[in-house]
Formats: C-alpha cells, sequence, structure tokens
C-alpha cells in the first residue's frame, strides 16, 4: 500500500484518530482529528492512548522505542534508551539530583545505554527525556530491533556534512560554526551547556511567551529560568540588573503568538552586562532573518521545516562568529549525542528542496492570513507580518515563516466546532509540507489553562501550520468548516412559529 498523501487526504475525520502524519514508522506527529481526542489524549484516557500508533517523540516513548525497553521494565520501573553513554549519565545523574533516595542504574539493551529508574525518579527521567531532546531516536531503535539496517558511519559523516555546509549556506557562515543535535532541545541543551562555562549557577530570562520546554528545559534540568514579557526596554533593563541571568532566550518568533522582542535592543542591553542571547528560529527560519548580529547562539529544530516531511528529528546551535564570545561558546559546545548516522542522511534528503520549500510555505501562510483576518467569524489573526520586530530582522526578499494563529468569535464551543470540520490534518508539530492544526493551547498547557490565559495565550486558539497544498483548496477547507459551524449553530437554535 502506497503512503496516504495528506496533500489531497489529510487526517481529520474520527476514525484516523492515532494515524501516523506523515504516514511512516518515524512520524514525529500523530492524528488528533476532534477537540475530544486531544482532551482525552491529555486526560491519558485509556482508550485514545491505545489508538495512538505514534507520538510525538519527546513525549512518550515511540512504539519502536517501546519494543526495544518494553521486556527490561521490571516491575515499578521505566527505561529510557539513550544514544550514547554520556547522554545516559546525564539523565542519571539528573534523577539523582531530583529524586536523591531513589534508584536509578544504567543498563545495556541490544548496545544501547538505557536509564532504568525507579517509581520515585521515573518523572524526572520522563522530564529529562521530554525538555531535553537527547533520547534515542526512532530509527536507531529500529536498527537496535534488527527491523533497518545501520548505514555505513561514513555515509552518515558525509551526510552530516552536507547538512552543515547547507545551514552555514542559509546564515551566511562557515560550516565550523554549527553544531548537528538529535532534537531542536537537544541543541537547546547544548547551548545552555555552553553558556555555563560563561555564566554557571545562574537562572535564565525568557522574553516573550515560549514554546513550553523552551522555557521548560532551563527550569527543570538547568538553574531556573524566569519569564517576562515586557512592554518596554527599560522593563528588560531591569529584569537583567535583578536577575543577573546566565543568558537571554528569545523566540523568532515566539510560538503560538507569533511575536517578536526588539532583538537588537535587548542584544545591546545583555552584552554591556557580560550576558548572552540565544535565540530560536525555527519558526521564523534562517532563510528569512538574519539574527547573527544580535544573537550568539541561535538553536533551531531541524524537524520542522528545514526537513519538512515530519519524520525526521534533528537540531543544530550555530554560534555566531560576531558573538563576543564566540571562540569560548564554540570550544564549549558539547557533544554528549550527535545527529546519528541514520538521522542525518534522512535529514540530509528531505532538505535538498528547503530553499525552494520555505518560500512556498511562507507565501501560503500569508495568503491564509491575510483571508481569515476578512472573515466574519474570525476574531483576531496572529501572524509574523504584525510584527515590526519581526520585520526588521527580514533579509531581503524573505517570508514570515509557515505558522499563523486565530481565535473565532464565540470562544470555545465555536472553535470545537470548527476543529472538528477542518478537513486538514490535526495534530502537533508545524513545519510539514502538509498543513496542520493543533488547539495549540490545549495540547502544550493543558494542565496550566488559567495561566496560559494570563499570559495572553487563550484556550480556545486554533494554530494552523500551512503547507503545500493549493491555496484555493485550503481556503475552501477553511470556508466549509466556518459554513458547518455556523449551520450547527443554526440547529441548536429553537424553532419558532409566527
Amino acid at each position: 500500500m502506497s503512503p496516504r498523501n495528506l496533500l489531497s487526504d489529510p487526517a481529520w475525520q474520527g476514525s484516523d484518530l492515532g494515524h501516523p502524519l506523515p504516514d511512516s514508522p518515524h512520524a514525529v506527529s500523530v492524528a488528533l482529528p476532534r477537540w475530544r481526542d486531544v482532551v482525552a489524549y491529555e486526560e491519558k484516557d485509556p482508550a485514545c492512548r491505545d489508538a495512538l500508533q505514534t507520538i510525538y517523540p519527546r513525549f512518550g516513548l515511540h512504539p519502536l522505542i517501546r519494543q526495544l525497553v518494553q521486556p527490561s521494565e521490571l516491575a515499578g520501573t521505566t527505561v529510557w534508551p539513550y544514544p550514547t553513554e554520556a547522554a545516559a549519565q546525564a539523565a542519571l545523574a539528573h534523577c539523582q539530583r531530583k529524586a536523591p533516595e531513589s534508584r536509578s542504574e544504567l543498563i545495556a539493551i541490544a548496545g544501547v545505554t538505557c536509564l532504568r529508574s525507579d517509581a520515585a525518579a521515573s518523572p524526572h527521567a520522563k522530564a529529562f527525556w521530554q525538555h531535553t531532546g537527547l533520547g534515542l531516536s526512532s530509527r536507531q531503535a529500529a536498527i537496535a530491533l534488527g527491523k533497518e539496517t545501520a548505514p555505513s558511519s561514513s555515509f552518515g559523516d558525509a551526510a552530516r556534512e552536507v547538512i552543515r555546509k547547507r545551514l552555514a549556506g542559509i546564515h551566511g557562515v562557515d560550516a565550523q560554526q554549527i553544531s548537528l543535535h538529535p532534537a531542536g532541545m537537544a541543541g537547546l541543551h547544548a547551548a545552555l551547556s555552553a553558556i555555563q562555562t560563561l555564566r554557571p549557577g545562574k537562572p535564565t530570562l525568557q522574553l516573550g511567551f515560549p514554546y513550553v520546554d523552551v522555557l521548560k528545559q532551563p527550569q527543570v534540568v538547568f538553574h531556573g529560568g524566569e519569564l517576562l514579557q515586557p512592554q518596554s526596554l527599560a522593563e528588560v533593563e531591569a529584569a537583567l540588573d535583578q536577575l543577573q541571568p546566565a543568558a537571554v532566550i528569545v523566540e523568532l518568533p515566539s510560538n503560538p503568538l507569533l511575536r517578536c522582542m526588539d532583538l537588537p535592543g535587548v542584544s545591546a542591553l545583555a552584552r554591556s552586562r557580560g550576558i548572552p542571547v540565544i535565540a530560536d528560529d525555527t519558526i521564523g527560519t534562517g532563510i528569512n532573518l538574519n539574527a547573527l548580529p544580535y544573537a550568539d547562539l541561535i538553536f533551531t529544530s531541524l524537524t520542522k521545516s528545514f526537513a519538512g516531511r515530519g519524520d525526521v528529528m534533528a537540531g543544530s546551535v550555530l554560534v555566531s562568529p560576531q558573538s563576543p564570545w564566540a571562540a569560548s561558546l564554540l570550544a564549549a559546545v558539547p557533544a554528549i549525542a550527535h545527529l546519528s548516522d541514520a538521522d542525518a542522511i534522512a535529514l540530509e534528503i528531505a532538505s535538498r528542496d528547503v530553499l525552494q520549500r520555505v518560500p512556498q510555505l511562507d507565501a501560503n501562510a500569508l495568503l491564509l492570513a491575510e483571508r481569515l483576518e476578512e472573515h466574519p467569524a474570525v476574531q483576531r489573526v496572529l501572524h509574523p507580518k504584525s510584527c515590526p520586530n519581526f520585520r526588521a530582522l527580514m533579509r531581503s526578499g524573505a517570508g514570515h515563516g509557515c505558522l499563523l494563529s486565530f481565535e473565532l468569535k464565540g470562544g470555545q464551543e465555536h472553535s470545537k466546532r470548527v476543529y472538528d470540520a477542518l478537513r486538514i490534518s490535526k495534530g502537533p508539530s508545524l513545519g510539514t509540507d502538509f498543513s496542520l492544526v493543533c488547539p495549540y493551547t490545549q495540547l502544550a498547557h493543558y494542565d496550566e489553562l488559567s495561566w496560559a490565559e494570563q499570559c495572553g495565550v487563550p484556550a480556545d486558539l486554533l494554530r494552523v501550520s500551512v503547507g503545500r497544498e493549493d491555496p484555493e483548496t485550503l481556503w475552501m477547507r477553511f470556508e466549509q468548516a466556518f459554513a458547518d459551524q455556523e449551520s450547527g449553530e443554526t440547529l441548536k437554535k429553537p424553532l419558532t412559529t409566527g
């Protein structure tokens, strides 16, 4: 059977619950086609969880990984495999710090170093796995199980070199400034580890509402992280003086509000105090933005727009050659887990068309944002085009990224009906060549919805990663969902007689 073409045959109906997105054994997204499926997933409903044919790799154990470790899970323990002993040791040390009375150990399974944790340590083992992205990949698990053949290490080396040169060409730097990692969050882990050599033992300062694990990793794994949503540079200056952070972290743009800080202004304030700036350009991409004059480290989830297929996990760290700490940071970026041979080869192939694909995604997202803004059912559209700070970083002829968010008039009940009716694939992740929608706040902040609301991120927000579907076809799907919602609303009204 040929793989499902999600451009023409999206996974949007109830019967699609749990379908891998894309149709691949290494898919990083999974279909949650109805609002109630999202809630059931977050509530850990067994019927929903049993229907999932895969899971976003950092949020749980991929089926191939589960198959690898399950025989070694003794009663009351969990097992977490890592690509290197150094990564497993880091996970073990984290558990020992967080739960010193617990019992954890390193074991070997099919040549893979794994962390086995008792019930007291397991929540911390899971947190480390999720927040750092350092875990074993599904391709590595398939190789350990004998289901796939290990590629030649020389092919892996060649693929990594091509990827680094491809990224270097996008950013206009030497390939030596770039390192590759198993996931975007593993890139952040490497960046934060490097920062510790400059400013050890200090918390970070996150500016603007962030993607959940960009904030959680410093808070849980390192030395704390403070969140600030400033209205002025004066607020940033005061926070820098009070906190004296290890680094400032910004997203270009933020997820899901799609706003940017005044990066040149923030950078000037931070550097004058000896504080480096870490930027995440996953959504904006280096194709569109030039952050190098202002960011000292840039980390990227290559899983997203760079790969575009949604079936390979990878990340990168770029040390800006314009950073005053460039030499020190470059020497300090750790290599406790690099991008595996199999994943590097898959990523190299997937990213060959990145320079053609990303502008198409950007153009489609811009057109959809403009059309949504004009639709009477829509309350608000969030897109980087309306952010002056984003526009100030744009390269000549660049786009705004593939992502937008929107709210509907009528609140959450309307959002539920539109989400259920939308004939596009529904699940986490972004940057794929097929469109993806999700009720972002429900997925990322289900246990802290009130806090997210206070930060300006409503519970009924819908986030769309726009793909390469024909724009007219895509818009027709949105119009139909709005019409279906209105029809449902009409049917619920009581009939009156004249």
